[in-house]
């Protein structure tokens, strides 16, 4: 049996502990006011006899109390509230101790491995965690209301990033980047103004992304077509120095020719300028800018031409990566990119098709960029396509005074997610009680959102300039109050859930690939998207259903539900949840089917939604990649490959390791031969369901010969 302490660790249970505090509250009474110590241990007994695997320390004393009060025992029940109230004092003094010196030795797990983007070792970060660890702790006990807090530790909700809460801080926003670059920003007190070429904006824009990355504790988004003015205004510029120096000399033609070679330089440079900046920039949370770049070629741009050329740029930078301490070219994890298609590179004979064949060759070898189909994007977002905020968020269209959409200087205020799993356990199949559970459940997330809501109201402009200050959401007086960004929806505040396919399992008995399934999984989705509808109409806040809001949330749901309730099949087995509306991994369905099933999801889940596919290593198979490219953008919003490549861990080589004429597996770079030093992807035909190639190359057949 287990006990969840209040700091949210996990203990085995000490029936002494129990004793112990029964006795100390016998000796706070006379004689004939006493227990027994026959009768402490029949209670000890009695809570050992629920057979619970999982208690929160909580429900224990509620136990003690309950039993002492059937015995009797009021001036001792009375005694051991009184006890327990002076413990709870002694508590609330101090109760980060334990988490924080276990973080210095590097032996606080859970808070070491909750960010896969932070180096937990290193001191700055450590920084930030202390205080995260402060943070969560004050939330707990005194800005959370405590049935909040509880249904948070018994994981009926996730209250997300509550090692940010005490902060009048939002969570991810797409940053006007325009506004900032065209009309001036200041950082540190220092007056930024509008750049006069590409290398220089390009600089201005990832010195802007580190300050707003402080600022802040989510990710934040780009849109880098507003970089396509910069390169024009550094073609005028060399074209106008060359002909003011050589215009007698040379021919229009040759001072063309040197113009687009100093352009393309300086283009090369500027971006490399993103990429360097973005991934050896630290910022106050202990880790490079959470940043995404939104690759989008607009068809009514007047500067595409240039957009073409940066994003293609872009994409031949991610594509060769950047070298580690090993002189390795790994891939970098930031900035993240979306790629979007439209009729004229959609790989359907469109002018631009040879960037997005070439995003095609990067996602096969560097996972990214993802892609978002604009055609399907205009049909669930009132004809408009813009950048998620991220990666995964998205916000709600919204017109300003002129009633003009304005998607960009906006931001989400937090997010609160929903065990739908859990709710399906204890509806034990009673769709009355699951329904019942469900609108419960809901309020409480309701609550703990306008918690996040509230902790925002009264945010003077000063405690980020940046943001509201200085262009990268708002333009606001020092002093002034945030408040009215808060409302009418320009800012969203969202609702995520974690598990559509358990509690369809649960309740029907079958996936929600099923019939049966998707029309009760359509319901409980459909139940959601209106509660955030009701609850927008009820407050003026921007409230959207949001999937996808934390991978680690899947397992931390699924680990308290199978300490509490146990093994279950298909449900807590297998260590975690599907993550939003997905399908299950061990579900047996092509890419293909796939996309178009989780696409009927993604339009109720307005607020943040993404799908994506576990593919092989795809490298020697682009056209395979191409087809699914060209499937999404008729089928699905918002997609991703999930491709698996080769890694050595001697050198951090990330590419293809080779098989020698022994056939044995060999690093390219550094000669490793030990697999157990390697990871070494299974090399396949590359069938995706529809479709089949042949590598039919010697070393792949060699591959599938020993791993197959």
């Amino acid at each position: 049996m287990k006990v969840i302490k209040r700091d949210g660790t996990t203990v085995d249970f000490d029936r002494s502990k129990i004793a112990v505090a029964i006795s100390k509250a016998n000796a706070a009474v006379e004689e004939p006011y006493r227990i027994s110590d026959d009768k402490i241990e029949e209670i000890i007994c009695y809570i050992e006899g629920k057979h619970r695997q999982r208690y929160l320390v909580e429900d224990i004393q509620d136990m003690v109390e309950s039993e002492l009060m059937k015995a009797g025992k009021y001036e001792l029940s009375k005694a051991y509230i009184i006890y327990r109230y002076n413990r709870a004092l002694v508590r609330k003094a101090n109760t980060t101790d334990e988490s924080i010196l276990s973080l210095i030795k590097n032996s606080n797990k859970d808070v070491m491995e909750e960010n896969s983007n932070k180096n937990a070792v290193m001191a700055a970060t450590q920084r930030d965690l202390i205080a995260g660890e402060v943070s969560k702790d004050l939330t707990k006990r005194l800005l959370l209301p405590e049935h909040i807090s509880k249904a948070h530790e018994e994981g009926a909700i996730h209250f997300h990033d509550a090692d940010y809460f005490l902060q009048p801080i939002f969570n991810c926003c797409l940053i006007n980047i325009g506004d900032m670059l065209d009309n001036g920003t200041v950082m540190n007190g220092k007056l930024i103004e509008s750049p006069k070429s590409f290398q220089v904006a390009c600089t201005i824009m990832t010195q802007i992304i580190a300050s707003v990355a402080c600022g802040q504790y989510g990710g934040q988004s780009v849109d880098v077509s507003h970089l396509g003015k910069y390169l024009r205004i550094s073609r005028d510029k060399f074209r106008r120095q060359l002909t003011e120096e050589f215009g007698g000399e040379l021919s229009s033609e040759m001072i063309e020719g040197i113009v687009e070679q100093r352009l393309r330089d300086e283009l090369k440079s500027g971006v490399q300028t993103i990429q360097y900046q973005i991934n050896t920039l630290m910022t106050t949370n202990g880790q490079s800018p959470f940043v995404t770049l939104f690759l989008y070629l607009r068809p009514d741009d007047e500067y595409i031409e240039e957009n073409a050329m940066i994003i293609e740029e872009i994409l031949r930078q991610r594509y060769e990566g950047i070298k580690n301490e090993c002189g390795v070219y790994v891939t970098p994890a930031f900035p993240k990119l979306v790629y979007v298609l439209d009729e004229h590179n959609c790989l359907k004979g469109g002018k631009y098709d040879y960037i997005t064949r070439l995003a095609v060759k990067c996602s096969s070898k560097r996972l990214y960029p993802d892609y978002i189909s604009a055609k399907k994007m205009r049909e669930n977002y009132e004809n408009n396509v813009f950048s998620p905020m991220g990666c995964r968020s998205f916000l709600s269209p919204w017109k300003d005074e002129n009633g003009n959409y304005k998607f960009e200087g906006r931001f989400n205020q937090g997010v609160v997610s929903i065990n739908l799993p859990q709710i399906g356990i204890l509806a034990k199949g009673d769709e009355d009680e699951f329904w019942k559970l469900f609108d419960e459940r809901l309020e409480l997330c309701f609550e703990a959102l306008m918690c996040r809501h509230n902790a925002l109201l009264g945010t003077v402009s000063d405690t980020s300039p940046v943001h509201w200050q200085y262009g990268a959401i708002a333009r606001l007086e020092k002093g002034e109050v945030i408040d009215k960004y808060l409302y009418g929806g320009y800012s969203t505040i969202s609702l995520g859930y974690i598990g559509l396919y358990e509690v369809t399992k649960l309740m029907k008995g079958v996936s929600h690939t099923d019939p049966e399934g998707m029309d009760f999984a359509i319901r409980v989705m459909t139940h959601m998207n209106e509660a955030c509808k009701r609850w927008k109409a009820q407050t003026g806040l921007g409230f959207a259903l949001y999937g996808t809001p934390a991978e680690s949330l899947c397992y931390r749901f699924a680990r308290i539900d199978k300490e509490r309730f146990g093994t279950i099949k298909d449900v807590t087995d297998k260590g975690y949840y599907t993550n939003s509306y997905h399908v299950d991994v061990r579900e047996t369905i092509d890419a293909f089917k796939k996309f178009e099933f989780e696409s009927q999801f993604q339009k109720i889940s307005s607020g943040g939604a993404i799908s994506y596919i576990e593919i092989p290593n795809m490298r020697n198979n682009l056209p395979a990649l191409e087809t699914l490219v060209r499937f999404i953008y008729d089928n699905i919003q918002y997609a991703e490959f999930n491709t698996k490549s080769d890694y050595c861990h001697v050198c951090g080589f990330d590419g293809e390791i080779i098989i020698n004429d022994d056939l044995e597996w060999e690093c390219p770079v550094c000669g490793n031969k030990d697999q157990k030093k390697m990871n070494v992807t299974r090399r396949t035909c590359g069938y995706l369901g529809e479709n089949f190639w042949n590598v039919g190359k010697t070393k792949e057949i060699k591959a599938r010969v020993l791993h197959l």
